[in-house]
Parts: structure tokens; sequence; C-alpha cells
């Protein structure tokens, strides 16, 4: 047995866990870049994070200009504003958007290179990232507690996935009281962003026996939870278990990686723009169908553990109660196809090839125990156009 586990220095949970922010910042430096965006502001969350850190506004710069997926040009302006206001860490303060956005920004700021030069480099030659505190405000990515960070490069279309220590948060505080502000839309994304983290790193095949507890705790929270929170948003206990369970589920795919449903989502959030959640969330059914007979173990070991239902059922039988249970939430959550979410047909159909080269490039699929060919791709998105 040689199992390490990754994962931030110091991890605060739990509602009202904010309050720690001003102490954790100082131990950091003087003068922080929050990197956040537009919503937190209009939630005024952003403000209350600032009047916590108790600071003037020369003694702290921020950058708030961050889009639902994150691009190069993101990253650069965020880094001017660091090098222009000479600050010394970052706060990242938002969804995951916010949080990969600023563990790039760290990583250039410590070593000089440009994005693409640290893109396609070896990552042992990069000294670790200015310091970085990630703060998320949704209950889903579990960027937090990953060495991971993907930036679109709108010159090449193509979601630039990095992963190495250099990208993990040195200190994360997991406030669910953030989350009670998320909408319905965005709690279904993210909170199915979530399970396909937790599910993909149980059934890869580089995940042990550490990541899959964290991988089952995560299911069972979110499975028992995200319809509960997303129904209704005050829910206290709904939050925090969603919460707790997003950064379960990102400290096991981390770990242990991702597989086929984060390879294809990738190309298409790129490509179409659809949110990192949504786009997962549309392509779990046709990853259930096509890998079902190679991990039928393993969602029967999901189903048994949380359901006491599943557990004297066959293993078939217990794993086509898992496959309809998550099919029940993700109606409920009323995920669309790719075609009801008004993707065009045609363009769509245009991409397969590149899509395919693409999720097959990203190195994901290869950590399915059944490896699909890139025709198989092709087809596979064409089940899920819809």
């Amino acid at each position: 047995m040689n199992i390490q586990l990754k994962m931030p220095a110091n991890l605060r949970i739990g509602g009202g866990t904010i309050q720690f922010l001003m102490e954790e910042s100082e131990k950091l430096g003087n003068k922080p870049l929050i990197i956040s965006d537009t919503v937190m502001q209009q939630t005024g969350h952003l403000q209350k994070v600032k009047e916590l850190l108790g600071k003037t506004s020369d003694q702290l710069a921020e950058y708030t200009d961050i889009q639902a997926e994150p691009t190069q040009e993101n990253v650069y302006d965020a880094l001017k504003l660091f090098q222009k206001h000479q600050c010394d860490h970052i706060i990242a303060f938002g969804g995951g958007s916010c949080l990969d956005t600023a563990k790039v920004v760290a990583v250039l700021a410590a070593n000089q290179l440009s994005l693409e030069a640290i893109h396609a480099m070896n990552f042992d030659q990069l000294q670790a990232g200015i310091p970085l505190i990630a703060v998320p405000t949704t209950a889903g990515t579990g960027s937090e507690v990953t060495d991971v960070a993907v930036i679109t490069n709108t010159k090449t279309a193509v979601k630039m996935m990095m992963k190495d220590l250099v990208f993990m948060p040195q200190i994360s505080i997991v406030d669910s009281d953030f989350t009670k502000t998320v909408p319905p839309k965005v709690t279904a994304a993210t909170g199915v962003d979530a399970l396909c983290h937790a599910l993909e790193s149980y059934v890869s095949v580089k995940a042990n026996e550490v990541t899959r507890l964290f991988s089952l705790e995560a299911m069972k929270k979110i499975l028992n939870a995200l319809s509960q929170a997303y129904e209704n948003g005050d829910d206290t206990e709904g939050r925090e278990q969603m919460s707790l369970a997003s950064t379960e589920a990102g400290i096991a795919f981390s770990n242990a990686s991702v597989t086929l449903i984060h390879g294809m989502s990738r190309p298409v959030g790129a490509l179409f723009h659809i949110p990192h959640g949504i786009s997962n969330a549309m392509l779990l059914p046709v990853f259930l169908e096509f890998s079902k007979d190679a991990i039928q173990a393993e969602l029967a070991t999901i189903a048994r553990f949380i359901y006491p239902a599943a557990e004297e059922l066959s293993t078939e039988e217990a794993a086509e109660y898992l496959i309809k249970k998550i099919q029940e939430l993700c109606e409920q959550l009323s995920i669309p196809t790719i075609r009801d979410y008004g993707i065009d047909q045609q363009a769509f159909m245009a991409a397969l090839d590149k899509m395919a080269a693409d999720a097959l490039a990203s190195g994901s699929p290869q950590n399915n125990k059944k490896v699909p060919s890139h025709s198989q791709i092709k087809e596979l998105y064409v089940q899920a156009y819809g």
C-alpha cells in the first residue's frame, strides 16, 4: 500500500467560519488581492469580506470581472492588478471560476511565466505559488481543496486543465452560509458537479481506499441533501451538508482524478459556453449507460452504502437502483439535454471530431475502467444531445 493524500495545509469548514478570514490573511501578508465576481458584489457578500479583513481601500486590491468559464484574459488582468498594487497574497472568494483563476494567478505571479508556457511545461519545474486563501460560495466545484485549475484558452477554444500541487490553496475556508443566496439552477448545476466528482473518483482506476471513503460520504450527502437545498435555499442543514459534500468530493477527485464525464464536459464548455456543472449533468446519463457493465460492482457498493433498500439486492439490481436514483434526482433538478439548452444541432455535430479529440487529449477518459475510442465518444455526444 502506498497512498498519498494532497489537500490544503489548513482547512476550516462550517457555517460562520468566515470569521477566521482576517486571522488567516494576516498570517500570509499585509496586502491581499481579492479575486471575486459581480454576483458577490450584488449580494453584499464581498463587502462583508472586506469589512472582516479590517483594511482600508488602499490596503487591498480587488478584481471582480470573472466570468462563468474563466479565460486567459481574466488571469492576465488579475495578475496585472496583483503586480500593480504590489500585493503579497490572494483571497479567492466565489465559485469555482474565481478559485481557479486565483490559483493560476498565484502560480504566474511566483514564476514570471505566461499561462501558455506553464500549461505546456513540466509542473515539477515550477515554484510554489503566491499564498492563497480559497473561500468557495457554491457547493460543487471543490476547487478549494484541489490541485487542479481549468482556464479556457479563447484562441484555441480549449479548456486548459492544469494539475499539480503548486495550484493547491494554502488555506481554505468553507462557510456554507454564503451558499444560501445561490439560486436554484446554480445549486442544481454545482450540486451535480460535486456528484460527478464523487462518482467519477470512486470508479476511477486511480482510486484508493482513502479516496473512496471521501467519495462515498460525499455521494451519500449529495443524494440525500441536494434536492433539499434546491427546493429551499435557506435550509441550513441542507446547505451545510452540500458544502461538506462538495469539499469531500473535491478531496477525492483531486487525489483519484475524474473520468469520462469531465473529459467530455470540458470541450462542450469551451466551444458552447455551457456552465461546467450543467454540462457534467448533461453527460452523466450517457456515462452511466456506457460504463455500467465495467463498474457494476462499484455502483452496487455505492447503492448499498447509501440506501438500506439496496442492501439485499443482487449486484446488478443494486447498480440499477443507484442509476435510477441518480436519474430521479436529475429529473427533479430539471437538468436539460444539450438540445433543450438551446445548442444548435448543426454546430454541435460539426464539432464532434474536435470535442472527441480534445476529450481524449485531456487524459480523463483513460481513467475509466472502460475506455472509449474516438468514435465511441462521438456517439456518446450524439446520444447526449437529445
